[in-house]
């Protein structure tokens, strides 16, 4: 029995070391996963702008992974975890104590710039980054060293704006923008703007975006005020719901729209662009020749349908994503949001240009990324690219 039993314990001896070798083979590819957080309006008039900011999170993360990231000599895997906040900042700020507390993200991507700010009253205490996709100025002003404002600032936008509707219309505006804070914060600066270049202005009716879908009513009070241009903006549908229902009304001049609204997703709403002629506004990503555009495009298609257009919201998000797993990678943590932070900037810079989809330069002083837009006009039926200098001219 002795011999029998000795037998059975060597015979067993080669499965347990390959057992055993499994395991340590298996802990050699283990991977640390990291949860990149994401809160914003997944349902509701401006689900589609959520959704456009998720596609382009989640094509990053996924090419990250497939690429391999290593951080600090372990094997990194990148997970989305997204939260519908119906665009209120009460839920975005629930949203994000969720994420950090939760599933410890150390980054927060959110495109609304109330949920920013309300954010921004907890995330140095909570330690991670606001990656914040709004062009509101006031953003990087608040001195929270914790966020990133991805785009440029609007402000950039409104004299030249402002001088092609002139020079094309008139110097009688309209307001119509949402009232969501984002717009609010365009409104607040915009209107004086276009007082101070000589301007008037002959109403302002902001209206709810994105809890409506007839905006009738909003637009027959001011445009019974005959203006040259209407000043709208808020997401893409909505606001070209506002442009369709003012032409409809009669309206026979040009439309000056916030950065928010993209005017090649406008176009499927209205019907085309000649609904849109005499608009002004940012340039459709699937219209900019650059490198880092137009490969983000072509990617794009290839991964959510070749007639799928990538919006600003998707290449800019994207481009970030790879710029916090640089960042990561340079740092070397996942977890400490003040050293992810401070590489960011270089993380950036050394964006290759294929990933660079926004064709970013770097972060200032204050947080903002350092970035040279191209805007559009819609012109005979045409979106037609144009630098913001140009129009100064």
């Amino acid at each position: 029995m002795r011999h029998s039993s000795a037998r059975r314990r060597f015979a067993l001896l080669p499965t347990a070391l390959a057992l055993l070798g499994a395991f340590g083979a298996g802990s050699a590819f283990a991977q640390d996963t990291v949860k990149i957080g994401f809160t914003g309006p997944l349902s509701g008039g401006a689900a589609l702008y959520g959704k456009n900011v998720v596609n382009g999170i989640e094509m990053a993360i996924k090419e990250i992974n497939a690429a391999g990231l290593e951080v600090g000599g372990k094997k990194v895997k990148l997970e989305l975890v997204a939260l519908d906040d119906k665009y209120s900042p009460a839920d975005a700020a629930i949203n994000a104590r969720r994420l950090a507390q939760q599933h410890q993200a150390p980054v927060v991507f959110v495109p609304h710039s109330g949920g920013i700010y309300a954010m921004q009253a907890f995330n140095e205490q909570e330690k991670f980054i606001v990656m914040a996709y709004s062009s509101t100025p006031k953003i990087t002003e608040t001195g929270n060293k914790l966020t990133i404002r991805i785009p440029p600032t609007f402000n950039s936008y409104i004299e030249p704006f402002t001088r092609y509707e002139m020079k094309k219309f008139g110097k009688k505006v309209g307001m119509l923008p949402g009232d969501h804070e984002y717009a609010k914060n365009w409104t607040q600066l915009f209107g004086p703007a276009w007082e101070k270049a000589g301007g008037t202005i002959a109403s302002n009716n902001p209206m709810s975006y994105n809890r409506s879908a007839d905006f009738y009513s909003g637009v027959s009070r001011v445009l019974a005020e005959k203006p040259d241009v209407l000043f709208v903006g808020g997401p893409s549908e909505p606001t070209a719901l506002v442009v369709k229902q003012a032409r409809e009304l009669g309206f026979k001049g040009g439309f000056l729209i916030m950065d928010q609204a993209k005017l090649d997703e406008m176009a499927k709403v209205t019907d085309g662009l000649g609904p849109l002629e005499g608009s002004i506004g940012v340039l459709p990503v699937s219209y900019d020749e650059r490198v880092g555009p137009k490969t983000f495009a072509a990617a794009y298609r290839k991964a959510y349908g070749a007639d799928k257009d990538p919006t600003t919201e998707s290449s800019y998000n994207y481009a970030m994503t790879h710029a916090v797993a640089a960042a990561m990678k340079l740092a070397g943590t996942t977890t400490d949001a003040s050293a992810i932070r401070a590489k960011m900037g270089e993380a950036i810079g050394k964006l290759p240009k294929e990933t660079n989809a926004g064709e970013f330069k770097g972060v200032d002083a204050v947080g903002g990324t350092v970035v040279d837009p191209l805007v559009a006009t819609v012109e005979g039926g045409k979106i037609r690219p144009v630098n913001l200098s140009d129009l100064m001219k």
